[in-house]
């Protein structure tokens, strides 16, 4: 019979912290991971309280070599796999609840954002893990989206804490995400179900185009520490935030009610240019960063923070799992969910 692995002797975590980077563990040399995942298991506590501290947690030194390995860690900090709804990006799937963190191009930076904000209940965490590390940039960038909030001009979050913020998607085979990969379904009653059971309006424009409306709150709270937050992909996925040229080329070919993804203010209106600028400026002003090394974890509250990628030149194999799901009711959210604009 082979012995049970025992983590290491230990005191606890020391988290280092450095401005303009997230909080680092470095963790004690393993010679398994099994080894390795009983050390987690048994500090996972004091992680947790990172974790609720700084937001997001990186963990160097551990033996993560492919998914299977990092699937072994996943299962040792996190109680409860979430799953991925509403979908908006490619990825791979691994099996086991763990995925490519994107599929999307290397040359194409991904704006800090928090995972299914969008949705009635989304992941509370996120681990990433590095198998392969990328020559340059690709870093898994993160932001305080308790800063942000304090941040962000007081008139503004008054009024998305009252009206919220609006999600337009247009589902095509032409251009986003096809409705079929969004809502994990081949029938469209079966897409017509889902947004019926989660507060998304829709409409048909062709029997292959989905159109869909959702108003959801933009500003919730930490259901653990009773924390402020702002939590939306409202500027994410506003077309102001699109480079200059894709946004001209996708207004020229669908208009400018066929973008795969547009926001509003939760009363329908629009916010001028330089709104949506600021908000996307204080994004930049949060994130931090880390340049990936093989074999690191990162532990990200997708409530306390929102995450993106930097673009990078070589390979990069970046693992992504999502896990302890949350219902929005369960945060205090400013605005109640809705189909239609606030005010009708």
């Amino acid at each position: 019979m082979t012995a049970l692995a025992q983590p290491p002797a230990t005191t606890g975590i020391a988290p280092v912290r450095e401005p303009g980077k997230p909080a680092i563990v470095h963790t004690p040399e393993f010679a398994t991971m099994a080894e390795a995942t009983a050390w987690l298991a048994a500090q996972r506590p004091a992680i947790q309280a990172e974790l609720h501290r700084s937001g997001a947690v990186m963990l160097r030194g551990l033996p993560v070599t492919d998914a299977a390995t990092f699937a072994s860690a996943r299962d040792a900090l996190v109680a409860e796999r979430a799953g991925y709804k509403e979908k908006a990006t490619p990825r791979t799937d691994f099996g086991e609840g763990v995925f490519s963190s994107t599929d999307l191009p290397a040359v194409q930076p991904i704006r800090l954002h928090n995972e299914n904000s969008y949705t009635l209940d989304f992941p509370g965490v996120l681990l990433f893990g590095c198998v392969t590390a990328p020559e340059t940039g690709g870093a898994t960038t993160v932001g305080d989206m308790r800063a942000a909030l304090a941040k962000l001009p007081p008139e503004m979050t008054a009024r998305f804490a009252e009206a919220g913020w609006l999600l337009v998607r247009n589902y095509s085979d032409l251009a986003g995400m096809p409705w079929r990969k969004a809502f994990s379904s081949d029938r469209p009653e079966g897409a017509e179900e889902y947004c019926d059971a989660h507060a998304i309006g829709y409409e048909w424009l062709d029997e292959d185009t989905l159109r869909t409306r959702q108003r959801r709150s933009a500003i919730i709270t930490h259901p653990v520490t009773g924390e402020r937050v702002w939590f939306n992909h409202f500027a994410f996925w506003n077309a102001r935030t699109l480079d200059e040229d894709v946004r001209e080329v996708l207004v020229d070919t669908f208009g400018a009610d066929g973008l795969p993804f547009n926001t509003y203010l939760g009363d329908g209106s629009a916010l001028s240019d330089a709104e949506v600028d600021a908000v996307n400026d204080v994004y930049r002003s949060v994130t931090v960063r880390e340049s990936w090394q093989a074999g690191d974890l990162m532990l990200v509250d997708n409530i306390l923070c929102a995450h993106g990628r930097e673009a990078f030149t070589g390979d990069r194999k970046i693992l992504v799992a999502m896990g302890e799901p949350v219902p929005l009711s369960d945060c205090s959210p400013a605005s109640a969910p809705a189909t239609t604009v606030y005010g009708k």
